[in-house]
């Protein structure tokens, strides 16, 4: 039974995400964003409105293991996006026109992954009480890293928006009212039946003995970045290959954005402390396949396998590989 309800409400999240990046790419087809701040910026926050949900209520249940597995989880399936994007378009390499663009992007992401590997590590104690709510130095210090940022790359945007020549809205996309329409009711949807998705993944993971840690990183993160793929396809369909680098790299960013966030939310105890440590290998999973998607996309590789690039190649045995050593982790005595 729980398995028929955890698969229910990951069908009307699956439905509820995929309007949700459709009608994202409407809004910013009418609203004429420079393609990489869309990427980076509007669709990468708004693809991440599942992992959003999922870390108020993994607070809220007390599952703080669910909400860390769920962001460093889909950090990890987000760039294995790329090279599942390789083998639909094995024609041609989205990753490799204007990679430049994202050297920062990509840069930026890897340093927020790499301060919250940091703060695991580190477990700094200091905090802020504002009455009887407590909020830790560690979680304010990743979210004015993230605004920092976000400063930063809008204003690399406005330089080269200049230059862009902006794609003709398409005959027959709806209207900029509609499409904000349907994005509302599914972003709706989503705060309905995402507290369903994470107790019930919160069941199954007591029932399987797994536990939260390799639930969250698998089947939850997959579930919440189901945006991230339909909007990456979409996108990639479309040509629109800043917009698909940019989104994965910006969900990565949001994503510990969001682990600040949790740090802030959860009033039980340090968040950065009360996780298990088996994140500290998610994390760093996540930082190398990051990394390497990074070089591969600067460095332009050739390499081709039958229908895959050796890149893309080695991204998903990154993933697969990570997977099965936290499955090891999480059962071995």
């Amino acid at each position: 039974m729980i398995w028929l309800e955890f698969l229910i409400s990951a069908g009307i999240i699956t439905f509820a995400s995929i309007q949700l990046a459709r009608y994202a790419d409407v809004i910013g087809l009418r609203t004429k964003l420079g393609s990489m701040f869309a990427g980076t910026m509007l669709l990468a926050t708004v693809t991440s409105i599942p992992e959003i949900l999922t870390i108020i209520y993994a607070v809220r249940f007390n599952v703080p293991d669910l909400a860390a597995g769920n962001l460093f989880g889909s950090n990890m399936f987000n760039i294995m996006l790329l090279a599942v994007l390789d083998i639909v378009h094995h024609n041609r390499r989205i990753s490799r026109k204007n990679a430049e663009h994202h050297a920062l992007t990509g840069s930026l992401t890897i340093l927020m992954i790499a301060l919250a590997v940091f703060f695991i590590v580190a477990k700094i104690p200091l905090e802020l009480s504002l009455g009887k709510f407590k909020v830790g130095l560690d979680g304010i210090t990743m979210l004015i890293v993230y605004f920092l940022i976000i400063s930063l790359l809008r204003k690399q945007s406005k330089k080269s928006i200049s230059h862009e020549v902006h794609a003709e809205v398409p005959e027959g996309t709806p209207s900029l009212w509609v499409a904000l329409a349907w994005f509302v009711a599914a972003a709706l949807t989503l705060v309905f039946v995402t507290p369903w998705l994470v107790d019930s993944s919160s069941q199954i993971a007591e029932i399987t003995g797994l536990g939260n840690t390799f639930i969250g990183s698998t089947l939850v993160a997959v579930v919440t970045s189901l945006p991230e793929l339909v909007s990456t396809i979409s996108a990639g369909r479309a040509g629109a290959d800043d917009l698909v680098i940019g989104n994965l790299f910006g969900s990565n960013m949001f994503n510990m954005a969001l682990i600040g966030l949790a740090e802030i939310l959860y009033q039980q105890g340090k968040f950065f402390t009360v996780i298990d440590e088996s994140f500290l290998l998610i994390a760093a999973m996540g930082m190398v396949m990051n990394v390497f998607a990074l070089v591969a996309t600067l460095a332009r590789l050739e390499r081709r396998i039958w229908f895959i690039e050796l890149d893309a190649l080695l991204l998903i045995l990154m993933y697969l590989g990570g997977l099965a050593l936290l499955f090891y982790r999480g059962i071995a005595p």
